[in-house]
């Protein structure tokens, strides 16, 4: 268990020099980085990004529009829709510029100075800077050999400083989900004044049956929230659109912290335009689970120890020599997205990149 404090050490050489005097934490903390971009003649692979062109409807949907006019704040009409899917009230879904921006809502209201946001590790990389910026700090969890969440470790790291848990699954980026057995399992093990926020961005993609899913979960915990997003499985990464389920009271609080009209008429238009033609964009992400379900075959008979991929990536662990092995598949032209010292995501992209992704991982490999 590793906790990064929220006011750490400042090195004045890795920062700019201001006279303004800012939060010291803040100016240590390195901004977020996005995949790189695509360059020419390469696949970008590393955003996790839908590589389908966006559906006409979409298109459609958000040509013409008045940007003159302030969207609804609410979100009502996306709001209502969720709803009725899931069986819930209105006012138990929250839509947010991103599922992100949604936990950093939520961070923000239940954590502060002096307390304490538990996660696994390695996660998602924005985890570590949302706890900073609410000034509280960040109780990491290591991860299990096989790359997944160590949920009894998780459970006995809470403290009386603990206000919010993290639970991403499938996790990005190593791939693995949690099962159901093990996500109640925790739940009876955690306080029930305790945030717990499931995070299921990529849970489009998960096929493991003993996978745990929010959606039949909710009303049965009063401190579970539920995340999913637009973004990934029906294509609208540029648009920003994420969603929480979950008690009105906790929802209330993310939105008393949240910026106001931050989710655009354009977008909540693309989502009612995507949610009409569901079935097609869900028959593109099982081409993409078909496909990741391939490379990760492949990779395996290549030697590559790669976790079990739930989402729309694969993970290679590639240790020490991780800078060296981004360089070796970036020079024969794919983007990937490397956390050194631990290892390389890979997004699953256009059919036309998994040759070279493959070719690319069978030199790698062998260096290793």
């Amino acid at each position: 268990m590793t906790a990064t404090p929220a006011d750490p050490h400042h090195d004045a050489q890795s920062a700019p020099s201001t006279a303004v005097r800012l939060r010291p934490e803040i100016v240590a903390l390195p901004p977020y980085r996005q995949g790189k971009p695509a360059v020419a003649d390469a696949f970008k692979l590393s955003s996790n990004e839908n590589p389908f062109a966006p559906h006409p409807a979409v298109l459609a949907a958000i040509a013409g529009l008045d940007i003159n006019r302030y969207p609804d704040a609410t979100a009502l009409v996306v709001r209502e829709r969720l709803a009725a899917r899931f069986g819930i009230d209105p006012d138990e879904v929250h839509i947010g510029a991103g599922s992100v921006a949604i936990l950093a809502q939520l961070i923000l209201a239940a954590a502060g100075h002096g307390d304490e946001v538990l996660y696994a590790w390695r996660s998602f990389e924005a985890y570590p800077g949302l706890v900073t910026v609410a000034g509280a700090t960040s109780v990491q969890v290591p991860l299990t050999a096989d790359a997944r969440h160590d949920l009894e470790a998780m459970a006995a790291a809470v403290t009386d400083r603990t206000r919010l848990i993290i639970v991403c699954s499938p996790n990005n980026p190593t791939g693995p989900a949690v099962t159901a057995a093990e996500f109640e399992q925790f739940m009876a093990a955690v306080p029930s004044d305790r945030l717990v926020i499931l995070d299921e961005a990529y849970v489009e993609f998960v096929r493991d049956d003993d996978a745990v899913d929010g959606t039949t979960l909710l009303g049965r915990y009063p401190n579970l929230v539920v995340l999913r997003t637009f973004s990934k499985a029906y294509g609208l990464a540029g648009l920003r659109v994420g969603y929480a389920l979950g008690p009105v009271a906790l929802l209330d609080a993310a939105r008393s912290t949240a910026i106001p009209l931050s989710v655009t008429e354009a977008a909540q238009r693309a989502v009612l335009a995507a949610m009409d033609h569901e079935a097609e964009l869900l028959e593109q992400v099982q081409q993409l689970v078909e496909r990741r379900d391939r490379v990760r075959n492949s990779l395996l008979d290549q030697g590559w120890r790669v976790p079990e991929a739930q989402g729309n990536f694969v993970w290679l662990p590639t240790g020490v020599a991780t800078a060296a092995a981004a360089e070796a598949f970036t020079s024969a032209g794919i983007v990937a997205r490397a956390f050194p010292p631990e290892g390389i995501r890979i997004s699953i992209g256009e059919e036309e990149a998994v040759a070279t992704l493959l070719d690319t991982a069978a030199r790698v490999v062998r260096t290793l």
